[in-house]
């Protein structure tokens, strides 16, 4: 234990000066990666947290070293509204592990802790209730992702979460969880400090001309983030009027033309997906569109 404490000490302040200057990049930040990886190789022996009751010290650090080595592989369950907090955590994990590393060891340790200026203080319920997600998918057996999603779900809030601000068991599956475009863009904002531009809305759809080219153009330049109408984009039966607004996050990794078809390549939640749709299918699913430049960062 005493070992543990003097590890985080010593990395805390290391982290906090390496990171400050952190940027968007176009591919991940291995440095901080490596460093991220030392830092929970050597708190293997840390003891079981007195806040999370139902989640064990080798279940949280073994969920944590899988999320900084394979940051593609993090999840946000079959069927909860983490997709948001997912994307964001997707940043997160590429650009700066280490931070992310140093905050997760101290939210198990100590029941909050501190993501740049933003505290993360979980209610008694959500310290209780963590480790316990049943029928999540892979969700399920990765507590860290529990522990990490109820906290930012907890911390931040719009006018989706207004008539249910406080977590109940199943929650991760209500509005609770939700979360509108101008929330999702000062999630990001705020933990990842990037100056965030965006277009688009919760009920109507951005307007441009060239929608493919522009998408394109920005994930040029650097991470492009979209809000879609899930139901259209994976043809689900809901009933009308899920079909007609925006309920779903997803990171563009590529787009590509083909065939008079538009090929994209997005990340969603545990792995890529790669979908094939006409222009006028794009226009349809698309609500909002957020995206930061590389090496661009906010003043704030």
């Amino acid at each position: 234990m005493k070992q543990w404490l003097i590890i985080i000490f010593i990395f805390i302040p290391l982290a906090t000066y390496a990171q400050s200057k952190s940027t968007p990049g176009k591919i991940a930040n291995k440095p901080e990666q490596i460093k991220a990886l030392a830092l929970l190789a050597g708190v293997d022996t840390m003891r079981q947290s007195i806040h999370w009751p139902n989640i064990t010290p080798k279940g949280f650090l073994d969920n944590l070293k899988m999320n900084i080595e394979y940051p593609l592989k993090m999840s946000t369950g079959s069927s909860t509204n983490f997709c948001a907090f997912g994307a964001v955590t997707y940043t997160c994990l590429k650009n700066e592990p280490l931070r992310y590393a140093v905050c997760m060891l101290n939210l198990y340790q100590y029941g909050e802790a501190l993501y740049r200026n933003i505290k993360l203080a979980p209610s008694e319920t959500i310290k209780k209730e963590a480790g316990l997600m049943i029928y999540q998918g892979d969700l399920d057996i990765h507590p860290a992702d529990q522990v990490w999603f109820l906290s930012l779900a907890h911390r931040f809030k719009g006018y989706l979460n207004f008539l249910n601000r406080r977590y109940s068991k199943g929650d991760e599956n209500t509005f609770w969880a939700a979360t509108n475009l101008a929330k999702f863009n000062r999630m990001l904002r705020k933990l990842c400090k990037y100056k965030v531009s965006s277009k688009g809305s919760d009920l109507f759809r951005p307007h441009s001309k060239d929608l493919a080219g522009f998408l394109k153009e920005k994930l040029s330049e650097g991470e492009v983030y979209m809000y879609l109408n899930n139901a259209l984009l994976r043809k689900k039966n809901h009933n009308r009027i899920q079909k007609r607004i925006p309920t779903h996050y997803v990171v563009l990794t590529e787009i590509n033309f083909e065939n008079s078809q538009i090929v994209l390549k997005y990340w969603d939640g545990s792995y890529k997906t790669l979908k094939e749709i006409s222009l006028s299918a794009l226009k349809q699913i698309v609500y909002g569109i957020s995206w930061i430049k590389y090496k661009e960062n906010s003043d704030e």
